[in-house]
């Protein structure tokens, strides 16, 4: 299978022309060959090199009108010594395959031959290498069969040097920054300087660096934030360039911006997948001595370090982040819980990179990023190498008959966790691989894969995963290894490592290959990528130093089908990435790190950003305004309070746009609409709409006249009727009853969400989605002491307490969650002594029920935006929601694969009870693993503890509850305070 490539991609071509662009003017070398481009070099007669013949104003001249095409702000001057030009392109866009033709634009129309692509690492070398060859066949197809050479600077193998120096045709360079920075400059350090920069035999005494020099190559800067830092400025200087194009997308600095694609950009123009991010994270697990160290502060005395714990707060256990200094008690500031007995601080240690808190009694070791008290990791692990392979089976489910192969990509920081060694060297099965291939054959087992079974029943479950890590001289998997700033220290094995994913690279898309989930070291991050990686999951023990970006960048690119045609379809390409985090977080530090390593300032107007509009100058003529003018309108727009003192967007801004009412200066009143246009940019994601946008509410067909709905129905039209026995039961009678009627203690769970991100110029979003348990954690707990904390809660006497927690019989419960049963029995029995519960109403089922045909009946209206939003699963084409908590479930519930169909119930479904009628929320039918359920949603008023209600709305709930179980048709009435804790009791 062959990668096809398609040259006609706009975004692309514009962005090769605008370095084609800089050079107009400029005479053709291919007409005068030896007269005004191609020069000998001085005194060897050996070479030819690229030269320019037109002069530094014309190119800046050039640079202005590029940068006035694609609206960025115009450089003020130009260094004719120092011709740097900036290129962004966002991660997975085609950036190597855009310089690349840009080399062969340059020779067809100026005639220039001279190339030296700089990286900054053994994995981009390897990633530029095989894209070159790649290409190879589609660019001698554009370009007429045009006859270059391409290699990869050895050190050994200088007549390649030669080579480059003196032949005509085009000749290209990959080099590594390490390969040619280091003593440089400095002759006294002869011996440590790079092979390059040392007079050598085989070239007639000359270094090899000085044949570089009279070239006068085009130096093509591949990820130029890590190539400049350090020494990397004056090493790519001493190339003597005729000039420097720099692509990234994650500039540090910006010598002459051209032309840019950010993230933003990419996201919205549909050229990368979109990203879905499933979070796991642990519920309700609060029963050991649960510790995270978040930072450490040595800046001010006393030192200081924050630590997330689990602190009791009014009545209940909140995740908190706390301030500790030396000799501080974790017993005191979680609120006196037993757990955090002797935790008392002991030293704080603030070393970058070896930050650590220790404790004066206790052996544990606090360092960021690892968690202790919480669940066992080799728990959530499974949980996501399991969630990984069943979200790899249902995109092939769908993906495999349009000819497109899904691939799964893991990554671990010790290969040991993957790959073992026994006493004679053979390798054996680590336990991540263990794990995977436990969870693979359970999964693929499943009825609904039953179609894909068929088809791979006999592939034995290790041909469908592998590694790729570095190998030693041995012939073992090692662990590669990172500085303190996560960057990889390679070495030759890495680079064999690399040179095997790039070689595999065409061979993993096809399906004559079984291998479908690969591992791989962590270190191994960048530099290469797969377009059908549809699935990442990082499954590091500590804390990583892989930021978002680039774990999201290797699985961005659009995927590819048998016949190597990338596919454009957003329904296809979306990237889901298994995190040990909520998606919420991983959106957060996403938008984090994308606004640290790209400037992007999300829902920001800054002093520039209207530097590149066009107006019309005094002479007549159309230029763009400029930096002062742009502060200019800034300042007008903080004065107006459109924006604040750091140009954060506010809602004044917002609201003037909707209603068209944005003032600019009078003097910019001719590009008004250019002004707002930028300004609309920026709040694109708070829009207001419309208040006037009226919609009747209309009955969904589809799931009107679906024999579900019928079904569903019928389990919940009759209606009731009641009868009332009052009785004076004793207080402990009473809180026992109420303890066995509610309280429902479950262990400690792994919650998995689901959830999509959209990235737009206000910053990256999250769209909540599927809510799952994954795991339940039934192992022994120590139990604490439950009569010393239900005495000091309740003030009942000891005698009473016992009574009533072994008459209840709940005590089973306190074994799975002894936290969590405090709590909330707790709660119960202070309510019980407070108030008077309907404990005596008794339900009988009626002939009488509320007919179907009255959805229809109904006339419902809405504002779209206001208090409607459109619904594909319920009885209505519409849901009019009251407040937002409504509009969330709402969401949650459309969102949700496993939700089958739902009804917002009509206000003319009531229950009789003694205090007025009572009318649910939400009739919900779920299809769990093709076993149905119905649940009813009593109240989403944000809160699970009905004591926070009404009286009267506590004992419309049980009566409820016992109208339900009259009809016996297994309906459940559920109080829910979201939709996580709905989903995590069912």
């Amino acid at each position: 299978m062959k990668l096809k490539f398609n040259p006609n991609l706009k975004y692309q071509d514009e962005a090769v022309k605008s370095v084609i662009d800089l050079f107009e003017g400029q005479n053709s070398m291919l007409s005068y060959f030896t007269v005004s481009g191609q020069q000998t070099i001085n005194s060897t007669g050996q070479g030819v090199g690229n030269k320019i013949d037109i002069s530094a104003s014309d190119i800046l001249e050039n640079l202005r009108k590029v940068q006035k095409y694609h609206k960025i702000a115009p450089s003020e001057s130009l260094n004719e010594n120092h011709l740097d030009f900036n290129i962004e392109m966002e991660t997975g866009t085609g950036k190597t395959y855009v310089y690349l033709k840009t080399i062969f634009e340059l020779n067809k129309i100026y005639g220039f031959t001279k190339f030296i692509i700089v990286v900054p690492s053994v994995a981009i070398k390897e990633g530029v290498y095989k894209t070159i060859e790649i290409t190879k066949d589609h660019f001698k197809g554009l370009y007429d069969n045009v006859i270059y050479n391409s290699f990869v600077y050895d050190s050994s193998k200088l007549e390649q040097i030669r080579n480059f120096a003196t032949d005509s045709n085009i000749e290209i360079m990959i080099i590594n920054i390490d390969a040619f920075n280091k003593s440089f400059t400095d002759p006294s350090k002869e011996t440590k300087a790079n092979i390059i920069h040392r007079e050598n035999d085989r070239l007639s005494g000359y270094k090899p660096i000085e044949l570089i020099q009279e070239t006068n190559p085009i130096v093509i800067i591949d990820e130029p934030q890590s190539v400049m830092g350090g020494k990397g400025e004056k090493a790519v200087k001493s190339l003597n360039p005729l000039c420097t194009l720099r692509y990234s997308a994650t500039h540090k600095e910006i010598q002459n911006l051209i032309y840019k694609l950010d993230a933003v950009d990419a996201y919205e123009m549909n050229l990368v997948k979109q990203i879905e991010v499933a979070g796991f994270e642990s519920q309700d697990f609060h029963n050991k001595a649960y510790m995270k160290l978040i930072s450490t502060n040595n800046k001010k005395s006393p030192i200081t370090a924050k630590i997330e714990i689990d602190k009791l707060m009014n009545g209940s256990i909140k995740r908190k982040t706390v301030t500790v200094k030396q000799g501080d008690d974790l017993f005191d500031i979680s609120g006196r819980r037993d757990v955090y007995e002797n935790y008392i601080v002991d030293e704080i240690y603030c070393e970058e990179g070896n930050e650590y808190v220790s404790f004066t009694q206790k052996d544990e070791i606090l360092r960021i990023g690892k968690i202790f008290g919480d669940m066992d990791d080799l728990v959530i692990k499974r949980a996501q190498i399991r969630k990984t392979i069943e979200e790899h089976f249902d995109k092939e489910l769908s993906l495999n008959e349009k000819g497109i192969k899904v691939l799964s990509l893991f990554f671990i920081d010790k290969v040991a966790n993957y790959r073992q060694y026994d006493e004679d060297g053979n390798p054996i099965k680590g336990p991540y691989a263990k794990i995977f291939e436990e969870e693979y054959e359970k999964v693929i087992r499943k009825p609904k894969y039953n179609t894909l079974i068929e088809k791979i029943e006999h592939v034995p479950v290790e041909e469908v995963h592998n590694g790729y890590f570095s190998v030693d001289k041995k012939g073992k998997v090692k662990d590669s290894r990172e500085t303190k700033k996560g960057k990889l220290r390679a070495n030759k094995d890495d680079e064999s490592t690399f040179n095997l994913i790039m070689r595999d690279k065409e061979k993993l898309l096809s399906f004559d290959s079984n291998l479908k989930f690969i591992f791989s070291h962590s270190a191994l991050k960048e530099g290469w990528d797969n377009p059908n990686v549809f699935q990442i999951c990082t499954l590091n023990e500590t804390s990583s130093t892989m930021k978002k970006r680039q774990e999201i960048g290797r699985g961005l690119r659009l995927c590819v089908n048998q016949d190597g045609e990338r596919i454009k379809d957003n329904n296809i390409n979306i990237l889901t990435v298994m995190a040990n985090e909520s998606y919420s977080d991983f959106a957060k530090k996403l938008q984090s790190e994308m606004e640290e390593d790209t400037g992007i300032k999300f829902g920001t107007i800054e002093k520039t950003s209207f530097a590149h509009i066009i107006m019309e100058n005094k002479n007549g003529k159309k230029e763009a305004i400029g930096s002062q003018k742009s502060l200019e309108i800034f300042n007008h727009f903080k004065k107006m309070k459109y924006i604040n003192g750091k140009g954060k967007v506010q809602d004044t801004l917002k609201q003037a746009i909707i209603d068209n009412t944005v003032e600019v200066p009078e003097k910019y009143e001719s590009v008004k609409e250019d002004i707002v246009s930028v300004a609309k940019r920026q709040t694109k994601h708070y829009e207001i709409k419309n208040a006037n946008n009226k919609r009747k509410v209309k009955v969904n067909k589809h799931v009107f006249l679906s024999d579900d709905f019928k079904v569903f129905w019928d389990k919940i039209k009759h209606k009731t009727t009641y009868s009332v026995e009052f009785d004076t039961d004793e207080l402990i009678e009473k809180c026992c009853n109420a303890l066995k009627d509610e309280l429902n203690i479950k262990p400690p769970k792994l919650i998995y969400t689901k959830s999509g991100l959209t990235i737009d110029a206000s910053g990256v979003n999250y769209k909540e989605g599927t809510v799952k348990t994954v795991y339940s954690d039934e192992d022994e707990i120590a139990l604490p002491n439950i009569l010393k904390f239900l005495q000091n809660t309740t003030s009942l006497t000891r005698k009473t307490i016992i009574t009533i927690l072994i008459e209840s019989e709940t005590l089973d419960q306190f074994k799975k969650n002894p936290t969590e049963y405090m709590n909330e029995s707790s709660k119960i029995i202070k309510r019980v002594m407070s108030s008077l519960i309907v404990d005596g109403v008794k339900y009988s089922e009626l002939d009488d029920y509320y007919s179907q045909q009255l959805f229809e009946n109904e006339e419902l209206w809405g504002y779209l935006n206001k208090n409607i939003i459109e619904s594909h699963r319920s009885v209505y084409d519409h849901i009019v929601y009251d407040s937002e908590v409504e509009k969330n479930f709402a969401e949650r519930l459309e969102n949700d694969d496993e939700v089958e169909l739902y009804t917002k119930l009509p206000g003319w479904f009531k229950i009789a009870t003694p205090i007025g009628g009572y009318n649910p929320d939400w009739a919900i039918l779920f299809n769990k693993d093709g076993e149905r359920k119905m649940y009813f949603v009593v109240e989403t008023k944000g809160t699970k503890d009905i004591t926070q209600l009404r009286p009267s709305e506590q004992a419309k709930i049980k009566c409820g509850k016992k109208h339900f179980k009259a009809l016996g048709n297994d309906v459940e009435l559920e109080v829910t305070n979201s939709y996580e804790d709905l989903k995590s009791s069912i």
